[in-house]
C-alpha cells in the first residue's frame, strides 16, 4: 500500500473563521470541523436509504425472521429522521440568512 495516496481535506479560510467565531461565542466547533473534513468520505442520506430499501427487499425475499426485518426498518427510520432534521436546520438557517 506504499503507492496509495490519501486525499487530504483542509478547512478553507471561511470555514476556519466560522469555527473560530463559534469558539469565541463559547460554542463547540468540533463537530463542524469534523463534518467539513469528512464531507468527501460520507454517503448521502438518499444513497443510504436506497441501500436499506434494497436490503429490505433482499431479506424479504430470503425469508428472514421478523426481528431482522424490524431492525433494518429501524435503521431506515433513523436515517429518514436524521435527514429530515438536517433539512429542517437548513431551512431555518436559510430563513435567517435572508
Amino acid at each position: 500500500m506504499s503507492g496509495v495516496k490519501r486525499k487530504r481535506h483542509f478547512l478553507n479560510d471561511k470555514q476556519k473563521l466560522e469555527i473560530l467565531q463559534k469558539l469565541d461565542n463559547g460554542e463547540s466547533a468540533c463537530n463542524d470541523a469534523e463534518d467539513v473534513l469528512n464531507e468527501g468520505n460520507t454517503i448521502s442520506h438518499s444513497a443510504a436509504l436506497q441501500s436499506v430499501e434494497t436490503l429490505l427487499d433482499y431479506i424479504g425475499q430470503r425469508g428472514f425472521d421478523y426481528g431482522d426485518i424490524t431492525a433494518v426498518r429501524k435503521i431506515y427510520v433513523d436515517i429518514r429522521q436524521e435527514m429530515n432534521e438536517q433539512q429542517k436546520q437548513r431551512r431555518i438557517t436559510d430563513f435567517f440568512k435572508q
